[in-house]
């Protein structure tokens, strides 16, 4: 009998990981939904990504023998947490994979609000030769509210330093001068640019609300690289709509894709990228695949998996 350990993994990485697995792992790799579901129930380890986060729950659930469940996803939301934790599951997430590209997002948003870059672009299909700017803001000296301090957020500071922005963090443990989860509220109306880096959770949902986007300034900009269900995307539109909030950068939308014809795609100060932010790049796949196999050394000798998700947390 074979002790090797079966691990379950997506064929999009086979290429990767192939002459790096040691000979103690038995690799099945999957190229679709139903593949995946079949051979689920027969992993130690998975690694069972999808788009559709609904499918991605159910191959989940089918693999009972799961010891150890890898994932290229930073957010583990739509993912059956209490169930992993009542089988004891360890689950190791893509936290930081993807955080220098979405950073780079990040500044990318702001400057195409700041400089009025979308009118730039249309005025170039039209052939036309714009004679003034149709945006005159400059980062430097702006000031932005950072909510959400891990890898991204950490790199999204860094960034806004680099074009003088005053930066101001919350934390989930306030320190160093950052604010906590019941002080940033009341100095919404201080901050041009407000940034969402949080993970999705019971606690973050919905977190800008009717209430909070009424203290906003009204040239304010909301930025939201994290998931929608962290805004009410109804209270946002009207506020768009209503001008009461200059302007929305959305990577993220509730829900996604969003469907056509929903408001927020004909509005004007609203700028909407498709969850596109962490695909902007060519190393994803890289940096998850060598993370994987460095923790593969970790498994094997039982000790500590990094980029461990807390499930009662939820990130």
């Amino acid at each position: 009998m074979s002790d090797k350990v079966i691990a379950i993994l997506p064929g999009i990485a086979q290429g990767l990981l192939s002459n790096g697995l040691p000979d103690w792992v038995e690799p099945r790799f999957f190229m679709s939904k139903d593949e995946a579901m079949a051979l689920a129930p027969e992993a130690e380890i998975g690694w069972f990504d999808m788009y559709d986060k609904g499918d991605m729950a159910l191959t989940i659930s089918r693999a009972t023998r799961m010891k150890w469940l890898n994932s290229v996803y930073a957010g583990v939301d739509g993912m059956p947490l209490e169930l992993l934790a009542e089988r004891g599951v360890t689950v190791t997430n893509g936290a930081g994979i993807s955080a220098i590209t979405i950073a780079e997002y990040v500044i990318m948003g702001m400057l195409t609000i700041a400089k009025g870059y979308r009118d730039v672009v249309r005025a170039q299909d039209r052939q036309q030769w714009l004679h003034d700017s149709p945006g005159k803001v400059e980062l430097f000296g702006s000031k932005a509210l950072l909510l959400g301090y891990g890898a991204i957020g950490k790199l999204i500071e860094e960034r806004l330093n680099g074009f003088g922005v005053e930066t101001a963090i919350v934390r989930r443990t306030p320190g160093n001068g950052s604010l906590g989860p019941d002080e940033w509220r009341e100095k919404l109306s201080e901050f041009d640019w407000v940034i969402l880096a949080v993970p999705a959770t019971s606690e973050t949902e919905q977190m800008i609300g009717k209430a909070e986007l009424s203290f906003m300034k009204p040239s304010a900009t909301l930025v939201n690289i994290a998931r929608g269900s962290v805004v009410d995307q109804d209270a946002l539109v009207a506020a768009l709509r209503e001008g009461r909030l200059g302007a929305a950068f959305l990577d993220v939308t509730d829900p996604e894709p969003l469907p056509e014809g929903h408001p927020l795609w004909s509005l004007d100060n609203a700028h909407i990228t498709m969850h596109l932010s962490g695909r902007a790049q060519t190393l994803m796949f890289q940096r998850a695949g060598q993370r994987f196999l460095e923790n593969l050394a970790r498994y094997r000798h039982g000790a500590e998996l990094e980029h461990r998700v807390d499930l009662a947390l939820g990130y």
